[in-house]
Order: C-alpha cells, then sequence, then structure tokens
C-alpha cells in the first residue's frame, strides 16, 4: 500500500548546511554502519538540503527550493529489499516540478536516487542548467587521506578496465568523464570507490546514464570529500507539460578491513538489485558459441555464412558434444552485407535491417530451429542505432535520422531513439523479428560516437536535449523488449565495452566487453577480468584457443569459444575439457573478488597475475593465476582472504592434482604460487578441509 506523508507549502532550510564544504548538503558519516532508511529521510526529509542541485532561472537550488512547496511519499516497492521514496519540490511561480525518486537498499547500506523535472506551467519554463543529481559533502570521524579506487573504461586496447588508485590532494579535484557520447568509453568506467583515512571505511560510487556523465571527486580537507555528478552537457529551457529525466546516482556504504569490502559489496548489491532478473532471480548470462572463424578471406563468416551452414555447424557441435548454452550469430546476415564484390560488408550496410534471402531463404527461424533442436538458445546481433546513408531505413524514413551538417560527405546516421514514434516503431520491428525469427536473445552493438550527432541537432536554448531524449528512448527500447519477452537477455555492446554504466547493467551485459579481441592477446584478457572484476560481477569475452593458458584468460561469469570443428591441428577432446573447466568454476565468479598481484603493472608481460574468487557462504573458492610469458620468477607470494584462520583448507592444483592444507591464518599469510615454466597458468580448488 502507498504510504504519504509530510506535506508543506514553505519550509526553514536546514541549519546544518552551515559548513565548511561547499556542496550542496554535507553527510557526516559514523563508524557505525550506515542505516540506508533513515539516511534518506534524514537527507531528503522536509527542512533538510537534498544532496542534488541545480541553477533555474539564473538563481541556485540552495536559495530557491526554500521557497518551493514541498512533498514526500512512498510508493510501492519495486522489488523485495528495496524502499521506494518520492520527493517533489514544484516551484509556485513557473510551475517547475523537481521529483527526486529514491530508493535504499537496507541489506547494502545502498541508496540511490534520480531526478525528474516537468514543466507545470503554461509557457517555456525559464532555462536549467548546471545540474547535479549528486551535490553532497561526506564528512568522516578520522584525518588522513583519501583514496579513489576506479577503472579506466574502453579504449579497445590492453589498458582496457585497467585498475587505478589516485590520492586526493585537498583542494584539488578530479573529474571523470567519458568520451563520444558511450558511457564507458575513454579514461573512466562510471564505478569509483572512495577509501576514507584508515582504508577501514568509504563509499562505493556508480553513474547510471548511458551518455556524457560527469563525476568530481574533491577531498576537501582531512576529514572532508565531495561528490558531484550529472550530465556534462545540460541548458534548456522545458516547454509547458515537458519532462525529462537526469543519470541516475548510487552510493554505497561500506566498512571493514579494507576497501574490498566496498567493492565485493557493491557486486552483491548489483547481483541483486543491478541486473537482468528472470522469475525472480539474476539470470545467468550464457556460454556462447559462434559461427565466425574468420576464413574464408576476405569475406568471413561475418557476411558469407548461410542457413545450411549454420545448421551443418550447430550439428557439427552437437556430434562431438561441444554444444553451448547458446549459439550466437553476429553481424552480416542482413541484405547486402555479402556483396563484398562491390565493397560492401557488414560494417556498411546498417540500416538493411532484412534478412538475406539468397543465404537465409525461410529467414532466420531455421537455425534458431537447428540450435533449439540440440537444447541450445539462439543471438542475433543488430545494429539499430547507426545507419548508413542510402541503406533501406535512410531512405524510407529520413525524417528519422540525424545527421552531421559538419560532415556533408560522411557516412554515419544516428537513429533518432528520441524521436517517439521513430523509437516506438523500432520496438515492433525488432520485437517482430526477435518473434518471427524464433530469436531468444539479443545483441545490440553501437559503432558510432553520438554526442556530435547530439549536439548539432540540439535547438536553440535547448543545449542536452537530444541526449536526454536519445538516452530515455535506450531505455524504452530495451524495457519494451524485456517486457514483450519474459526470457530475453541484452548482449550490451559498442564496439566493444562502451556503454557500461548502472543503467545499462539493470538491463543487459557486456557479453563482449572489448574488441581488443581480434588481437588474439591473452595476456590482455587476463587484465581485462582483473580490472572489470572489482565492480561488476557480470561480463564475458571471446576464445580462440584451446590450450589452457589462452582459455584461462579469457574465462569469466560469461564466455563465447570460436573454435573450428574441422582443424585437423586442435583435438575436440581438448575444446571438452575446456567447457568442462569453464562450467564447474563460473559460479565463483559471481562471488567475492580479491586481486592477488596489486594494480600497478596489469599489463606487463614480465609479471605474475593472479586473483581469488571466494564464496562466503560454504568457505570454498578458486585461485587463478598466470605466469606471463616474460616473467623471471618461478613463484610469486600471495595473500588470501576471506577465510577463517582458525580453519583448515585444502588446496588443490587442477592439473597435477598435487593438495596441501594450511590453516586460513597461514594463507593469509603468504602462499607462494610456483610454475616452472614461463606463459602457464594455475587453476587451484579450495574448501575447509573435514
Amino acid at each position: 500500500m502507498k504510504r504519504f506523508f509530510a506535506i508543506c507549502s514553505i519550509w526553514i532550510w536546514s541549519a546544518a548546511f552551515a559548513g565548511a564544504l561547499s556542496a550542496q548538503a554535507v553527510s557526516k558519516v559514523t563508524s557505525a554502519p550506515v542505516d540506508a532508511v533513515r539516511w534518506v529521510e534524514t537527507r531528503f526529509g522536509p527542512g533538510k538540503v537534498p544532496p542534488f542541485s541545480f541553477v533555474y532561472g539564473g538563481k541556485s537550488s540552495r536559495e530557491l527550493l526554500r521557497q518551493w512547496k514541498y512533498r514526500a511519499s512512498r510508493p510501492e516497492s519495486p522489488e523485495p529489499g528495496v524502499e521506494a521514496f518520492l520527493y517533489s519540490y514544484t516551484d509556485p511561480v513557473t510551475g517547475l516540478v523537481a521529483d527526486c525518486r529514491v530508493w535504499a537498499y537496507p541489506e547494502f547500506h545502498a541508496v540511490k536516487w534520480e531526478l525528474r523535472f516537468t514543466n507545470g506551467g503554461g509557457k517555456n519554463s525559464p532555462t536549467l542548467e548546471k545540474v547535479k543529481v549528486a551535490d553532497i559533502g561526506l564528512q568522516y570521524p578520522s584525518a588522513g587521506e583519501f583514496m579513489l579506487y576506479r577503472a579506466d573504461g574502453n579504449h579497445i586496447s590492453k589498458e582496457d578496465f585497467h585498475p587505478r588508485a589516485t590520492a586526493l590532494a585537498p583542494g584539488e579535484t578530479f573529474r571523470m568523464a567519458p568520451e563520444g557520447g558511450r558511457s564507458s568509453e575513454g579514461d573512466h568506467l562510471p564505478f569509483f570507490n572512495i577509501a576514507a583515512p584508515g582504508g577501514r571505511q568509504g563509499v562505493t560510487a556508480a553513474v547510471g546514464w548511458t551518455g556524457t556523465w560527469f563525476a568530481d571527486i574533491t577531498a576537501t580537507g582531512d576529514r572532508g570529500v565531495e561528490l558531484a555528478s550529472g550530465m556534462k552537457n545540460m541548458e534548456l529551457y522545458l516547454l509547458p507539460g515537458e519532462t525529462i529525466r537526469t543519470p541516475s546516482f548510487s552510493l554505497l556504504f561500506w566498512q571493514g578491513d579494507d576497501r574490498m569490502e566496498g567493492h565485493n559489496r557493491f557486486r552483491r548489491y548489483v547481483l541483486a538489485h543491478h541486473s537482468r532478473k528472470i522469475d525472480g532471480k539474476f539470470a545467468e548470462y550464457p556460454l556462447c558459441s559462434g559461427f565466425n572463424y574468420r576464413d574464408p578471406a576476405p569475406c568471413t563468416e561475418y557476411s558469407c555464412i548461410t542457413a545450411d551452414w549454420a545448421c551443418a555447424l550447430i550439428s557439427r557441435y552437437a556430434q562431438f558434444g561441444l554444444t553451448p548454452e547458446v549459439f550466437w550469430l553476429d553481424a552480416g546476415w542482413n541484405e547486402g552485407a555479402a556483396d563484398y564484390a562491390h565493397g560492401r560488408s557488414w560494417a556498411n550496410t546498417t540500416g538493411n535491417w532484412t534478412i538475406d534471402s539468397t543465404r537465409f531463404p525461410q529467414g532466420l527461424k531455421p537455425v534458431a530451429d537447428a540450435a533449439h533442436r540440440v537444447g541450445a538458445k539462439f543471438m542475433v546481433w543488430f545494429e539499430p542505432e547507426r545507419v548508413i546513408k542510402g541503406t533501406q531505413w535512410a531512405v524510407e524514413h529520413p525524417e528519422w535520422m540525424l545527421d552531421l551538417p559538419s560532415e556533408p560527405d560522411g557516412t554515419y546516421l544516428l537513429f533518432d531513439l528520441g524521436n517517439t514514434e521513430a523509437r516506438e516503431w523500432l520496438s515492433r520491428y525488432i520485437g517482430d523479428m526477435i518473434e518471427q525469427n524464433g530469436i531468444d536473445y539479443y545483441r545490440q552493438d553501437f559503432n558510432m560516437q553520438p554526442d556530435k550527432y547530439w549536439a548539432a541537432h540540439d535547438e536553440p536554448g535547448r543545449k542536452g536535449m537530444k541526449e536526454i531524449r536519445h538516452i530515455e528512448g535506450l531505455y524504452a527500447f530495451w524495457d519494451y523488449l524485456l517486457e514483450r519477452f519474459p526470457g530475453l537477455l541484452i548482449d550490451n555492446c559498442a564496439s566493444g565495452g562502451r556503454r557500461i554504466d548502472l543503467e545499462t547493467i539493470a538491463r543487459s551485459a557486456p557479453l563482449w566487453r572489448s574488441d581488443y579481441y581480434h588481437y588474439d592477446d591473452p595476456d590482455g584478457y587476463q587484465g581485462h577480468t582483473y580490472g572489470l572484476n572489482f565492480f561488476l560481477p557480470l561480463h564475458g569475452t571471446g576464445i580462440l584457443q584451446t590450450d589452457k593458458y589462452s582459455f584461462r584468460s579469457s574465462i569469466s561469469s560469461a564466455l563465447i569459444y570460436n573454435w573450428k570443428v574441422t582443424d585437423k591441428n586442435v583435438s575436440f577432446l581438448d575444446m571438452q575439457d575446456r567447457i568442462d573447466e569453464f562450467k564447474s568454476v563460473r559460479d565463483y565468479f559471481y562471488e567475492d573478488y580479491y586481486p592477488l598481484t596489486g594494480i600497478e603493472r596489469t599489463t606487463s608481460d614480465s609479471v605474475w597475475i593472479a586473483y581469488q574468487m571466494h564464496r562466503p557462504s560454504d568457505g570454498t573458492g578458486i585461485v587463478v593465476a598466470f605466469r606471463r610469458e616474460a616473467c623471471p620468477d618461478a613463484s610469486v607470494r600471495v595473500a588470501l582472504s576471506g577465510l577463517d584462520p582458525r580453519r583448515r583448507y585444502l588446496i588443490v592444483d587442477t592439473d597435477s592434482g598435487v593438495s596441501q592444507q594450511k590453516t586460513g591464518a597461514e594463507l593469509a599469510a603468504g602462499f607462494d604460487l610456483l610454475s616452472d615454466e614461463p606463459r602457464t597458468s594455475l587453476l587451484l580448488r579450495y574448501a575447509p578441509a573435514e
């Protein structure tokens, strides 16, 4: 039942605001665990300074909100374990309404909120700008240095998702923002962890916006830190009756021995409340295989595959016990993509979203049926937002395309998801294709930078509106598919993992987290897993090889293998062994993560890299380790975490079968990983000894 409380028209500004920090709101963090519900009620309650800010008509919300009408209500909870709140602030003069939707997650000591602005007046609103969905200062009881722990975004390089640590110098602001309009492209992933002085408490933060977000982190002294976040480019007025939303922002308060408590609690929080649910449980993203073996040149299977060939490969995989959970049909099934003689391929025919009738005379349904007959599901690649000039959609619906006037000879158009008619048409079109072709899972790619298209089409005085509408449209499109197909999973690809944020991970997962895969560099894949695991439990990549070193370099909670079962130099028995090994350890990637070899040199070829996945519920876990090609050391000492110091544990090397017993205290003090040869891997299992 909905509850409602605390309606008032004029309220007194909280005296608690007067402090040393310049943030809109200040929150004192004690040594006690944070009660998420109480935190929300005391930060957004009547007479309190909310932890967001904006400038409206040239005036700061700090000045305005004390004259605005305030209203608070309790909507129904969206899911178990969540408390929902709605706080509304209304300008009595212009009718602008600022709605702040807030969610509290008591089990995780976490909160999340977002803003929506509605022009409830009869004329255009004054200018709304400098919107910070988060504008908050945190003050801690102990003095000292604040540490910021974050990760790179996606560069399509070995550095992708590289973990970073930065000491925050008092008075200096560390700014994070993506490049090109895709939320995880460039130097910054929109997740970060701030450890307070002493390193035994802090906050893990996340931004939900699949466009140009920003986050500013400033240490204001030896006890305080400020957080500000929002949309980078926004200065606009609203039409009468018009509503927009902002990025979402989440804070998870943690306490523990070190900052990994914050990372691991955040991973659990993501699985519980910010991942795709099917039948009330988080969805396990699949073990996949595809049809792309990079031959015959120059065509490759991307664009030359036929229905008969795909069905034959599915049967061939089944014959040798290699059936994946999902067969994945990647780019190139569309009309025109196989016309290599005229310079056409999958890359320059997006916009021709009809199925090639020569290669697939009955559509994709026969391939889906073949996958279903062997007990697998069927996933298909789409890229609806990037439209090539001259293709079907560009010609038939030019009114739905955003061009780039500054590049009249350019190739790309952007499908305008901010156009309601266009988005609804797209939703039905793709939904009908999924239904008619027996497609189980949907893969969406996005190989362009949209920010310059948005900027080029903003109306005067409406900077940021095209971006807002496009991002809102993307979420509405995905939500439509997920509602229409309750068992659907979405693979979120944007030139690899360039659209990863709090909003996309709730609807999808990056099964192809980096296009660096094309470099066939297992050491790079190790580093990607090592860095992304700090924040996300659900992600995957590809593997072409069957040797243990390469295969283990690619394992995480999801995987796609592209193995040629016709290759006489590769044993299908090795393929079976690799699949069995993956299935035996996959569940650990949903558990707690501990890096074992630091974060400074994860891209070097002369080091060991190792990590631990630990299941607190039963005390079991795995250690995955790699001695790289140029590493001169036959051993490395690591310290395991999460163990009971008094219990004895049995540790087994899965390759040699050699086992040993040590106490949790001994394993935490130091444990040697050994390998006589470079470019080798270790997979150890441990469990409490009986």
